[in-house]
This record gives C-alpha cells, structure tokens and sequence, in this order.
C-alpha cells in the first residue's frame, strides 16, 4: 500500500512539475482511471487532446489513440506509458488494402473508424467514432459509404441510415467474445435486469440490448436507469466507472473473457516513468498526420 501511495505522489509531483494532463480510455485499469485527468471514450479524448493546455499529454490507451491526439496536438509531447498496446481491429486494414477497396469503390466516401491507424486515417474522407457513426454518416452527401473497419459497428449504422453502406469485414476480438446464449442467461437469472452493450458486439447480441451506445453514452443511460441490475455488454473496465457512479446498481459483466489485453499493459509504474522520461513519445509524419487531419477535424465539426 505504501508502494502504491509513493507512485499516485510522484505521479502528481510530476504531472504538475512537467504541464503534463493524464487521459485515460474507460478500458484502462481502475487505477489508471483514477489517477487521471479525463476518461472517456475515443470522441471524448479526441476532444480533449485538441483543446488541452498542457504540454504534455500521457495517454493511457492503445496506439492508435495516442496517435489522434498527435494528430490534433503536434505542438505537445504524447507519450504513451506503454507504446506497444496495439488494437488488433485497427490492424485488420492497412493502407494498400484500403486504396484497393477505393479503386474498387471510386463513387463511395470513405468513412473511417477512429480505431484506425493515422496511415488509414489520412487515406480516408472522414472519421467517426461509435458515439456519432450514424450522425457521421448520414452528414457526407454521397448516398454510398465505404465503411472502414468494424463490420459490427457498421451493421448497426446500417439499421437506421438511408446510405448504402459497403462494410469491411473488420471486428474487436474482445467483443467477440458477448454471445447471445450467455446473455439469455444472465437475463433469466436476473429477473427485471437490462442489457446494455457496445455496438462492437456481434448484431444477434445488440438485437437483445435495451441500449446499445458507446461507452459514455452507456454511462448516462445506466445513470438514468431504473433497474437495479444491469448486464454490461463491454470491457470490464467499465464496471469501474459505472459502480462508483451507480453504488445501489449491481453490475455484471457479460462474462470474464471481456477483457482486452492491450488495454492493461498500461500500469501506476508506467505512467510515473512516462511522467518522469516523458517517453515512449508517440508521432506521426507530417505529410501523414495533415492529411489525417482532416478527416478527423472533419468528424469533429460534424459531432
């Protein structure tokens, strides 16, 4: 206890010695949570990047996340506490393969999920995240979408947007993990509980949701919610936020396989020694990061 203690000190000696803000994805360790500045899901920590004042940003989450907020704040450091926390769906399209898509699809826009890589991101019309995907697409002018790289989230766009939407066939392996015969379970053992769930999951399993929403949205829906159990359709670092917020809700995760790796390498130690080193720095070429640029500017007009 006094080890963790020391660490949460020179965390806050260091933060405030270097200009320094901790943003940490809702997936992160409770700990990391805790120490940091904001947490959020991608639209949030986008969204704070672009507008921090500090000099430093120590981003707790994977690649691609520290890459965005490069992408909007060049002028700052980023550094991320463990650079080799990758996202395996952002690693199911690489550049080559998107380009080749758009020969195949020259009348379509190209919409981008921010679970992408810059490189992906710069070779794309417009960004999204799961908060505002419909919105995102419903506000480009073409009627066809090529959309880029979670099959899921774009079958769940697809049920109430007019577009014709061309998907690829892109998923989050932790998300996989949610099936429908658990859920039923779950809802039988607990009678008058809810389902809430990330529109990462599978469609057969957002069909059962009564709220199907990114992580944020997920939160005010189970903050407003009358019942008092609610099965979790997400990460397991969901459950932290949402039972310090609901402590008269009971919480249960879809089941125990829900938990992305990559999201825990991040540890109190890391982020200190980030603080302290202000490494592993994360960039993204210039040529690469203004032309990444705009479609994530582009996503945040639009949001």
């Amino acid at each position: 206890m006094k080890d963790l203690e020391h660490i949460i000190e020179e965390i806050n000696k260091l933060r405030e010695e270097k200009n320094a803000v901790i943003l940490a994805h809702n997936y992160q360790r409770p700990e990391v949570q805790d120490i940091a500045d904001y947490t959020g899901d991608s639209l949030g920590l986008s969204q704070k990047a672009a507008k921090t004042e500090a000099d430093v940003i120590i981003f707790c989450g994977v690649h691609f996340m520290a890459e965005t907020a490069y992408i909007l704040a060049p002028d700052k450091t980023v550094v991320m506490p463990d650079d080799k926390a990758g996202c395996p769906l952002a690693d199911m399209i690489t550049v080559d393969q998107l380009l080749e898509r758009k020969r195949e699809l020259p009348d379509h826009t190209v919409v981008t999920y921010i679970n992408s890589s810059a490189s992906v991101k710069a070779h794309s019309d417009i960004c999204c995240t799961s908060s505002n995907a419909v919105k995102v697409i419903e506000s480009v002018r073409s009627d066809k979408v090529l959309y880029v790289p979670d099959k899921n989230l774009a079958l769940w766009a697809q049920k109430t947007s007019k577009k014709d939407i061309a998907i690829w066939p892109g998923f989050c392996p932790t998300h996989h993990y949610i099936k429908v015969a658990q859920i039923k379970e779950l809802k039988a053992k607990n009678d008058n509980s809810e389902f809430i769930c990330h529109p990462e999951c599978i469609p057969e399993v957002c069909d059962l949701a009564d709220f199907v929403g990114s992580t944020s949205a997920m939160f005010r829906y189970a903050n407003k919610s009358k019942a008092s159990t609610i099965i979790v359709g997400s990460e397991v670092g969901m459950l932290h936020k949402l039972q310090n917020d609901n402590p008269k809700k009971k919480f249960l995760l879809a089941n125990r396989q829900v938990v992305c790796p990559n999201m825990k390498t991040t540890t109190l130690t890391k982020v200190k020694d980030a603080l302290d080193n202000l490494e592993p720095k994360i960039t993204v070429g210039e040529e690469i990061r203004e032309k990444a640029l705009v479609s994530v500017e582009r996503m945040l007009e639009v949001t």
